[in-house]
């Protein structure tokens, strides 16, 4: 992938997972949507979840084209004991990559899977933590849409989450470098910060800010991506399936050339208490 177009970080089949989580709600009716609200805003929450992100950046490349990424983003969490759980996040990009050039051709394709494992206290008090590994994987189907040498390297999250108070901030956190430099794409030094900020209503309305910025050290030119912007949260119910739904958009105010201006993200999650 060229350093001039890149995907947002912020992506095979679910579907026996969502069958069996499913029968695992009905002991969870007790949960209030605002407590569902807040479990959803914890990415070391210990539950099972399948988030699908939609995000479609507006302006992209020298055409100005729509590029559109769908994060398909399924959090499992697994008990070691009493005291620790890891909570293994996977993100599975399924990307439109419009056309970069006046004869090219919007690609249309998987992209770089990226795989994160986080080690986190079963018993947290108010601030919670996780540190662990991310991985990325060589997954993409077309060379425009990802890079063939596989990555690694660190990612922590630490939040406050606090039942008696309707805030939920903290901050996520990864750099992955590439483990080789031969393949397609070449090698690769990238990282995210991803704050977030919740203010939750009763019936689990809320607000929120959760702006992906990016740097990818080794681009020449304008290094970071940098959005600013916010939207709306609500926890539905399907039966007795908690589903968390959001819309938001951002603007770029530090890009790359050629990079998106605009995002608007339209996520759906659905949830599965432990």
């Amino acid at each position: 992938m060229t350093n001039r177009v890149r995907p947002n970080a912020t992506c095979r089949t679910l579907l026996p997972l969502v069958v069996l989580a499913f029968a695992a709600t009905s002991a969870h009716a007790e949960l209030s949507a605002e407590d569902l609200a807040k479990l959803a805003q914890n990415p070391v929450g210990n539950l099972i979840s399948v988030p699908f992100q939609n995000n479609t950046n507006f302006n992209v490349g020298p055409q100005d084209g729509t590029q559109n990424i769908l994060n398909i983003q399924p959090v499992i969490p697994v008990s070691i004991n009493s005291e620790w759980n890891i909570i293994t996040r996977t993100i599975i990009p399924v990307i439109s990559m419009p056309a970069l050039s006046p004869t090219g051709e919007r690609v249309n394709g998987v992209g770089d899977i990226q795989f994160t494992g986080f080690l986190s206290p079963a018993q947290p008090g108010a601030w919670i933590w996780g540190v662990g590994a991310v991985a990325q994987l060589p997954t993409n189907s077309d060379a425009v849409l990802g890079n063939k040498n596989w990555g690694l390297g660190p990612s922590a999250v630490v939040l406050h989450l606090d039942k008696g108070s309707p805030w939920v901030y903290g901050v996520l956190v990864n750099n992955i470098w590439s483990l080789s430099s031969d393949k397609q794409g070449g090698s690769y030094n990238n990282g995210l910060i991803q704050p977030f900020l919740n203010y939750n209503f009763p019936q689990g309305f809320y607000l929120m800010s959760t702006p992906i910025a990016t740097v990818a050290w080794l681009a020449e030119g304008e290094k970071w991506t940098v959005p600013l912007g916010g939207g709306v949260g609500k926890i539905f119910h399907l039966g007795k399936l908690p589903v968390n739904t959001q819309i938001s958009g951002y603007y770029n105010v530090v890009r790359p050339d050629d990079a998106a201006n605009w995002q608007l993200r339209l996520q759906v999650q659905f949830m599965f208490p432990k």
